[in-house]
């Protein structure tokens, strides 16, 4: 192709350079251009088609001029748009409300799917084919000889010419050049078409993709404007909606082996199992060869219009490579009257004998008899019945595209019947410029399916979802499965109907094509290195996050009351936790301070029964049963810690427990100062006793108990503890507990309960030698030591324990240290008025009595 498009664009060169000279007069450049099919009209049309889909390569030595193409592989496809052209001509021809008194000429040319040659048709068309002599005296300007031109079918030819012509505003519509670039009206003004653009047909491949989840696939393309283009705006859409291309390979119909097996090598490499191929009708042709001679089956195929509804395709595909492909097709047409003019090839043989020659012997693989007969092949004699026949001629599966062409011509015949003011005569004397009113043109078809060109020469786009339907013998069925609607609400665009299909290899189920699985709820995606974005590892959500959604790219954070179920895709209200009495722990401590509580009380029925007797008497009964009562009170007020926190509990909790412990606290300083003072007042000289009766031990008693009264009511006054949900202690659980409020209260009064056990066991063991065979005094010792190491003991472990624990804790040491002051103080005292009543006398407890006794 190359030396042939340098050799055209050198021939294009001089011709500008001859414009600009001052010779008045024309020379020919080059061959003159035959059309394959003629008629002269009042008005004459254009075509250009490519009835011969290859040429002749020859080498070229520079030396001498190139001879013309050669054409081979005639292309039935093309002479059926041909025909469609020259049944619509013939139609507006016989009609009298349009174009009256007006004949449609045409002169349409074979480009043998040639660039350069396209160009250079389309300037015949333009010039005309007159050969003017170096000395003929007619002017160079003159009319242009078509008043428009039907055609390319591809799109890169389009461009070529449209860029050639476009400045002569001789309006271009074509049939099926679907190349978005062609839209853009600054390179190409007077381009038309009757085909919506790429634009919208690789967005809705796109959406066809997205719709069946497809997110890893493959790309084949035409290596020409329509199957690059096309594919750059089907991947930029992609993208948009998350579908990644594992690779995206070109190749044209002339290219060599070696680059046709790159492409096959490749497919094969791949791990897609979906190939979007968006190739032109004759490259499709290439590619299913190719593919066929490797036998790649097991793909699921989605094809662009330029072949996905060409049935002749099923038959090519002898393989079952396309099996289950499905695509964008133009909308199903009927255009009534064109099958029988198609099959009636009458005007073909009257136009061209030559062209008609080859086509009929293609068409019916014979020869017709010349002076050597080929024997190879059967003798034609040009009556030949088409009825019956399955070729690609007779078949009518391209009716949409037969229709755009038919559109086509109706187009300029409506622009050229307004513009010679057309009612029951035309005036012919108009000068003809159908560009500026073809674009503006609104008109119904035959069929009653409208015609109008938006601002960029294009119509509607609008398409079906075409699917190739396996059947069970061996054949396909082309069934519209959908339709896309570019003039719809975007979310509304794509209308499909996916059950009951079949794909490749005859499967019902939608085949899968994905780098990396969907990632579940409870999972985000997190993307491999180096891959693209499609490609990822699903990674747990953290602890406290979630994700509730499929293919989540990040997890969020549960709010601070709620914690992640199992799954981590939805969030849970945390377990509210605090000591209650239904759990193990509970239940022990509610036990252990209830027999306390019965202890102290079958104490206080023991010091009751025995209140007359020596052993109380002299142990100061009154403080005693206040100790015992203050005892069981110390007993019942650890109940309160247990369950769940409200306000009141946890401000009766800490001040009673405060209040009580001093109480008892106090009553144990009373006892042990009454000890102090009655052995100073049996010293001489000493009357100390008298300072310290009955009625001042009721007032240190009242006076200690006060203090902390006192501290508890400012406590609660200033900042009294509350309720309050411990979330930071537990992950997964609310700690219900009792915040202090304020921690200086708090520990103003363990530090006022610490002084008076502090100011106890000072006393106590200053009076631990005393002379009794019955010294209190070294039992209230021993039980400050237990007092204190418990409650040195509970500092620490308070502040470290998690959560409720803390509470346990703090129940633990106010059942311990009162099972330390009741164990030490009474039950030896209970011991002896219960087992050994014989040393319940005065006697023995003033010492009369040898301790051995004892």
């Amino acid at each position: 192709m190359f030396p042939e498009l340098v050799y055209a664009l050198l021939q294009l060169l001089i011709l500008v350079s001859f414009s600009q000279t001052e010779e008045p007069f024309c020379r020919q450049q080059g061959d003159q251009e035959t059309p394959q099919l003629y008629k002269d009209g009042d008005i004459n049309l254009g075509g250009i088609f490519y009835f011969h889909s290859s040429w002749k390569n020859e080498q070229y030595s520079y030396k001498q001029k190139p001879l013309a193409l050669q054409c081979i592989s005639l292309n039935f496809r093309e002479i059926q748009f041909a025909q469609t052209m020259l049944f619509a001509i013939e139609e507006i021809n016989n009609k009298t409300d349009l174009l009256p008194g007006i004949s449609l000429g045409y002169s349409i040319y074979d480009t043998c799917g040639s660039i350069p040659r396209s160009i250079k048709v389309a300037l015949a068309l333009n010039n005309g084919n007159e050969s003017l002599s170096s000395n003929s005296d007619k002017p160079c300007t003159k009319p242009v000889q078509v008043q428009a031109i039907v055609g390319e079918t591809s799109s890169s030819p389009s461009t070529a010419i449209a860029t050639v012509i476009g400045p002569f505003h001789i309006p271009l519509i074509s049939h099926f050049a679907t190349c978005a670039c062609l839209s853009d009206k600054t390179k190409y003004p007077s381009f038309l078409r009757t085909v919506p653009s790429d634009y919208y047909q690789s967005r809705a491949l796109a959406h066809l993709v997205k719709h069946f989840g497809w997110t890893w696939v493959g790309a084949v393309r035409t290596n020409d404007d329509y199957g690059n283009n096309g594919m750059a705006i089907f991947k930029e859409t992609a993208e948009q909606l998350g579908i990644c291309l594992e690779y995206s390979v070109s190749f044209f119909r002339t290219d060599s082996t070696e680059k046709m097996q790159k492409v096959i090598n490749t497919i094969k490499a791949s791990t897609s199992k979906v190939i979007i191929a968006f190739v032109a009708h004759l490259d499709m042709e290439v590619l299913i060869h190719e593919l066929s001679n490797h036998n790649l089956t097991g793909y699921q195929w989605v094809g662009s219009e330029g072949w996905i509804s060409d049935s002749q395709f099923a038959t090519v595909d002898k393989n079952h490579i396309l099996d289950g492909a499905i695509g964008v097709s133009i909308p199903k047409a009927h255009v009534s009257g064109l099958r029988e003019f198609m099959f009636d090839v009458r005007p073909l043989k009257s136009l061209n004998n030559d062209f008609y020659i080859e086509f009929w012997e293609t068409l019916f693989n014979c020869k017709f008899k010349r002076e050597k007969s080929d024997e190879k092949y059967k003798q034609c004699t040009g009556h030949e019945d088409l009825t019956g026949m399955e070729n690609s001629f007779t078949d009518m599966s391209l009716m949409p595209i037969f229709n755009n062409v038919y559109k086509g011509v109706y187009a300029v015949a409506h622009a050229l019947h307004n513009i010679l003011g057309c009612d029951k005569t035309c005036n012919k004397q108009v000068q003809l410029d159908p560009f500026m009113v073809i674009r503006n043109i609104h008109f119904k078809t035959k069929e009653g399916e409208e015609v109008y060109f938006n601002e960029d020469g294009d119509p509607i786009a609008k398409y079906e979802i075409m699917h190739w339907q396996p059947r069970e013998n061996g054949t396909l069925d082309f069934v519209t499965v959908g339709i896309y609607d570019a003039s719809l609400p975007f979310n509304k665009q794509l209308s499909l109907q996916n059950k009951g299909l079949l794909w490749a290899q005859g499967s019902s189920k939608v085949p899968v094509s994905v780098c990396s699985e969907k990632c579940p709820p409870g999972t985000r995606k997190v993307l491999q290195k180096g891959k693209p974005v499609c490609c990822h590892d699903c990674i747990r959500c953290a602890d406290g996050e979630i994700s509730n959604i499929t293919d989540a790219v990040t997890c969020v954070k549960c709010p601070p009351e709620l914690w992640p179920n199992k799954r981590r895709d939805a969030c849970l209200k945390k377990e509210a936790v605090f000591l209650s009495y239904d759990e193990i722990m509970g239940i022990l401590l509610t036990t252990a301070a209830l027999f306390g509580t019965c202890i102290t009380a079958i104490v206080i029925l023991i010091f009751f029964r025995y209140r007359k007797t020596p052993l109380v008497r002299a142990n100061n009964s009154e403080l005693s049963f206040l100790l015992l009562l203050s005892l069981t009170l110390c007993f019942l007020c650890s109940l309160t810690f247990i369950g769940q926190p409200s306000k009141w509990s946890c401000m009766l909790r800490h001040t009673a427990f405060g209040i009580i412990f001093v109480l008892c606290l106090s009553c144990v300083l009373g006892k042990t100062m009454v000890v102090l003072m009655a052995f100073k007042a049996t010293l001489p000289g000493q009357n100390m006793i008298k300072w310290f009766g009955p009625a001042q031990q009721r007032l240190s008693v009242l006076g200690f108990t006060l203090v902390q009264v006192i501290i508890c009511i400012l406590w609660l006054a200033n900042s009294p503890p509350f309720p309050h949900k411990n979330l930071g202690e537990f992950k997964d659980k609310i700690i219900l507990e009792c915040a202090l409020g304020s921690a200086v209260g708090f520990w103003s009064v363990l530090g006022y309960i610490g002084l008076l056990a502090l100011l106890c066991f000072i006393f106590a063991f200053l009076a631990r030698k005393l002379p009794d065979n019955f010294n209190e005094a070294k039992f209230i010792t021993f039980s400050m030591l237990i007092f204190c190491a418990v409650w040195i003991t509970f500092i620490p472990a308070y502040v470290s324990s998690p959560g409720n624990l803390n509470v346990a804790v703090e129940i633990f040491a106010i059942l311990a240290s009162t099972f330390g002051l009741l164990i030490c103080i009474f039950i030896p005292k209970c011991y002896i008025m219960l087992l050994k009543p014989q040393q319940n006398t005065k006697k023995h407890i003033m010492g009369k009595v040898p301790p051995k006794s004892l």
